[in-house]
């Protein structure tokens, strides 16, 4: 497998867990995967997503952040 190349980092306000997204290549030239760690202290949950399963995710949390009110 390819190294992995940092997407994004993100903070939660409420909570502290920090969330990197990272694209993950393999070297074979397979689908390339989006790669979730969140962490909570010392835990680590990591997941591997397909693109259509990560747009469908992304779309789902658009429209629910969208739909809570504006302060």
């Amino acid at each position: 497998m390819k190294p992995t190349l940092s997407l994004s980092r993100l903070r939660v306000p409420v909570g502290g867990q920090e969330i990197e997204l990272q694209q993950v290549d393999h070297e074979t030239g397979g689908m390339s995967l989006l790669r979730t760690r969140i962490r909570e202290k010392s835990r680590f949950t990591v997941f591997d997503i397909d693109p259509i399963t990560a747009q469908q995710w992304g779309e789902a949390l658009l429209q629910w952040a969208r739909a809570q009110p504006k302060e």
